[in-house]
Formats: C-alpha cells, sequence, structure tokens
C-alpha cells in the first residue's frame, strides 16, 4: 500500500479517495509513502471539520486557525507556497454527498493547481461516495485489511503491555484476528486479557464474529454439522473430500489452485444449507455466510460497497468458505436491471464475477438456490452445479436414521425401511420435522415415541412431491443436462415368474 500511494504521489496525481475505516493506520502508511520518496519533500497536513488543517511535522503539530470550514481549509492549503503539500481530509466527502456548488467547485480549482506543483488532496472515508462531478476528478485506493503481519505487532505491543506470553500460541491468535481492523483487533486482544489474564483464540473469534455481523451483510457460522450428520448426497459428499487438502500448504506447493466454487440448487428441503454448513468441518476453515438480498442498499452505490466490503473481509480471513445463500435473490433481477433498478444488480453481478476469476484465491465460494434460472451464464461457467433432488428410499432411511439418533433415541427400536417407504416424496426436512411431531405426541402421552406416534405424525404432512409437484418437474427439466446429481441414482429393480428351462 505504501508503494502504491507513493507511486500516485510521484505520478503528479492531484486527488486520492482512501477507503478505510482506520484513520490513524491511513495516516501513518501515508507518511511512510511521503518519506520513501526522493527529490521532493513532502509536508502532511490533517483536516478535520472540528479541528480544522493541523500541519505534522517529524516532531511537531501546528493548527491553522481558522480552517474548520472546507472553504478556508482548501484557500489555506492552496497558499501554501512551496510544493510537496499532502491534505488528507477526514470525513471531507459527507460535505458534497449532499452538493453544494461552491465547495465542489473550489475543490475542482484545488486539483487543478495541485497538478502543477506536487500537491494532492487526499479523501479518506469508509466508502467511496462523491457526486459524479467529481468522481472522475480522484482515484480510489481500496485500502485493505490489516494482513498478519500488521496483526502481528498489535498483538506483541498489547502482549508486552500486559506482560504475558503468547506460549506459542501467535499462529491461531492472528487467525482468529484476521478480517479485523487493527484498533478491532487491539480491543479482542485487551479484552481477553482482561477476561483471561491472557490472550485466547477462542475469545478474538468470538469477537471477530460479533464485530462481522455487525455490518449485517457477513456473518461467521459456528457449526459442529459434518457430513455424517447428512443423509445421502453420496455424490457431492464425495466430491468435496476430494477437494478437502486444495487448501493446505502441501497443496499450494503442489501447484494447485484453490477449488472451482459450487453451486448448489435443486428441490427445496433437500440439505443443500446443510451441505454448506457442513464444508467448515471438511475443509476446517472458516466459514462466511452472505445473504445475497442484504447487498443491495437503497443509496446509489451502496450495493457494490456492500459487496467490496464482504468480499475484502472474506480476502483478509482467508483462506476460508464464502457461502453465498439463497442466491438466486441476487442474480433473479440481472436481465431487466438496467430497467428496474439503474444497472445495480448488473454492476454487483460484475463486481461479484471479477474478483471471483481475478481476485478468489484463497476462498471456497459456495451458492445455495432454489432454482438455477437466474444465474448469468458466466457464473455457471465458473462453477460447478449439483443437483440435489428429494431423497431416495436408501437416503430417507438414512435420514430417519440421524434424526432419530440425533434426539438420542436407539435408531434400531424403529421400523426404518417402513418409515423410509412411507415417506416416498417426502423432503429430508419434512422428514425431520414429521420426527420432531411425533416425539411432540408421545411427550404429552408420558412415555417414549413409537413407530405408531411417526405414523399419526404423517398424517398431519402433505409430502413436498405433491404440493410443490408442477415446480419441481420444472425445476427437473432445467436442470436436466445442466447439473450433476448429488445423489446416487437409486437403481430399480425388474423381477419376473418366467421359468427358463436350460
Amino acid at each position: 500500500m505504501k508503494q502504491t500511494i507513493a507511486n500516485y504521489l510521484k505520478a503528479g496525481y492531484s486527488g486520492l479517495f482512501i477507503t478505510s475505516f482506520e484513520e490513524a493506520r491511513v495516516q501513518s502508511e501515508l507518511r511512510a509513502a511521503m518519506k520513501s520518496i526522493t527529490g521532493t519533500k513532502y509536508h502532511l497536513h490533517v483536516w478535520t471539520c472540528t479541528k480544522g488543517i493541523v500541519s505534522l511535522d517529524d516532531n511537531a503539530a501546528t493548527i491553522i486557525d481558522g480552517t474548520e470550514d472546507p472553504l478556508a481549509a482548501l484557500d489555506a492549503f492552496d497558499g501554501m507556497g512551496t510544493s510537496g503539500h499532502v491534505l488528507l481530509m477526514q470525513d471531507f466527502h459527507l460535505f458534497v454527498a449532499d452538493p453544494n456548488p461552491l465547495i465542489i467547485r473550489r475543490l475542482k480549482e484545488s486539483l487543478a493547481l495541485g497538478k502543477g506543483n506536487s500537491r494532492c488532496i487526499v479523501i479518506l472515508g469508509c466508502q467511496f461516495k462523491l457526486v459524479p462531478e467529481l468522481e472522475k476528478e480522484f482515484t480510489v485506493i481500496e485500502f485493505k485489511l490489516p494482513d498478519k503481519e500488521q496483526l502481528r505487532i498489535v498483538l506483541e505491543n498489547i502482549a508486552a503491555s500486559a506482560k504475558i506470553g503468547l506460549n506459542g500460541n501467535t499462529d491461531a491468535i492472528l487467525d482468529a484476528a484476521s478480517g479485523l481492523t487493527t484498533t478491532e483487533a487491539e480491543n479482542a486482544f485487551a479484552l481477553s486479557v482482561v477476561e483471561r489474564k491472557d490472550i485466547i483464540p477462542e475469545i478474538v473469534h468470538r469477537e471477530k464474529a460479533a464485530t462481522i455481523k455487525k455490518n449485517g451483510i457477513l456473518e461467521i457460522v459456528d457449526t459442529p454439522l459434518t457430513l455424517e450428520d447428512i443423509g445421502g448426497l453420496d455424490h457431492y459428499k464425495e466430491h468435496l473430500n476430494t477437494i478437502s487438502r486444495c487448501f493446505t500448504l502441501a497443496a499450494r506447493d503442489y501447484g494447485l489452485p484453490s477449488p472451482r466454487p459450487v453451486i448448489c440448487c435443486g428441490q427445496p428441503g433437500t440439505a443443500k444449507s446443510m451441505s454448506a454448513m457442513a464444508c467448515k468441518n471438511v475443509f476446517k476453515l472458516p466459514l462466511l455466510r452472505l445473504e445475497a438480498g442484504c447487498l443491495f442498499g437503497s443509496l446509489v452505490g451502496a450495493s457494490e460497497q456492500n459487496w467490496r466490503t464482504a468480499f475484502s473481509t472474506a480476502k483478509a480471513i482467508a483462506p476460508a468458505i464464502l457461502w453465498i445463500d439463497e442466491a438466486e435473490g441476487l442474480f433473479s433481477g440481472g436481465e431487466s436491471s438496467g430497467r428496474t433498478d439503474g444497472g445495480t444488480t448488473n454492476r454487483v453481478i460484475k463486481a461479484i464475477l471479477q474478483d471471483m476469476q481475478f481476485n478468489g484465491e484463497g476462498l471456497f465460494f459456495v451458492f445455495t438456490s432454489n432454482d438455477i434460472d437466474g444465474f448469468p451464464d458466466p457464473l455457471i461457467d465458473r462453477c460447478d452445479v449439483w443437483s440435489f433432488e428429494l431423497p431416495t428410499m436408501a437416503e430417507r432411511k438414512a435420514i430417519w436414521k440421524i434424526h432419530i439418533a440425533k434426539r438420542k433415541r436407539n435408531p434400531k427400536k424403529y421400523d426404518l425401511e417402513h418409515l423410509a417407504s412411507i415417506t416416498e416424496g417426502f423432503s429430508g426436512r419434512q422428514i425431520e420435522q414429521a420426527w420432531l411431531k411425533a416425539m411432540m405426541i408421545a411427550f404429552n402421552d408420558g412415555r417414549e415415541p413409537a413407530d405408531k406416534d411417526i405414523t399419526a405424525a404423517l398424517t398431519r404432512f402433505i409430502p413436498t412431491s405433491k404440493t410443490m409437484s408442477d415446480s419441481i418437474e420444472r425445476r427437473r427439466k432445467r436442470l436436466q443436462g445442466r447439473a450433476q446429481p448429488a445423489s446416487r441414482i437409486e437403481s430399480s429393480t425388474v423381477t419376473t415368474t418366467r421359468k427358463i428351462n436350460t
């Protein structure tokens, strides 16, 4: 980042927009970039609407009085005699969000003056937001979240301040803190010291989960779910087990890239979401869930910024699994986007495709959806598509066994063959609900659930194959030839009574 900023300054760029939540870290990187440039001595000035311009030298800070107003600040900056000045304006974009023609015109004049005098105005904000009149005047720099080496400095400083040893937990703590800003990481480390007199990875991870969830876009999913907790889906399970070591150091040394993304689509209630959650323990990596509908904001540019925020967080945590749930809600509006939302959906889709193709290393993308129709062809081409069907006889038997055992009952006490037979056309979710209903019937009678309770419970359910018969058939036709079956195809048995003499 230091070199990127230095190159822009050396090239004479007069307007930069840095997107970051980390004001102190941005200021530090900016000063380091300025010092690395030979031939021109740069002076850093920081503006806020509360203090005005503060000129920073190596050992002193000088406040320029009367520069709290944006126009006064720009006048003062332009009046600085020598070349080699950088003005870092914090939150300045908020003053032009509601366009003020005086500020916009004055800013353009200052930028024009700076091009020939080694002067640069740097706007710092948590997201890029400028009126169209200024968008072309500024080059956007997305300030990445700190890497592990930068977090290591914060960790060692906290440990030294608290006079505690890290006891070989450094890597685990840094993994837990990846995806946080330096301030957030410092807070998590300090809280762990207060709670446990030590820096514990689990506490740091807990705080990271809470911090990431605050943005309402991403959440860290902690789940004990494994593939053994899911009945059937043998083909898909084999695929996941085959690629499960692709994120290891050995795989990277061997030259293997991150595995291709997957699209899990098909009938409702067939464990698509469960299979995405189980990936956490297959790959032994953090699982990040992004609900597609949460990406879209009402303000211009908010949707694209939401994706950038989510993706940059995921990249900082990588290697990780990025699960995009209910993906049909994201892609279904692509064809009409230009007419209905000013092209927002198409811009978000384009950003996702570009990041997947050019910057997706270290991430395993999992899309879950009932339908595939709205998915853009370039995305389908980048993914392995898996079709999730209503469970077969063998899968229904396995699902009954799993759910009975999950509720601490012995599956051997129940006629699983019969239960699988009478639940033909049921989804896995319906089977689970039928078992819970049977348990409730038995509980109200003060006894253990029996086969008769399950039979009674099933009378309250209509199989998914009937309630959604039309959409199921349409979905099957759409997926035919476009997706691999997640389940083994159940072979049909042919019997004959013919007697053959030999």
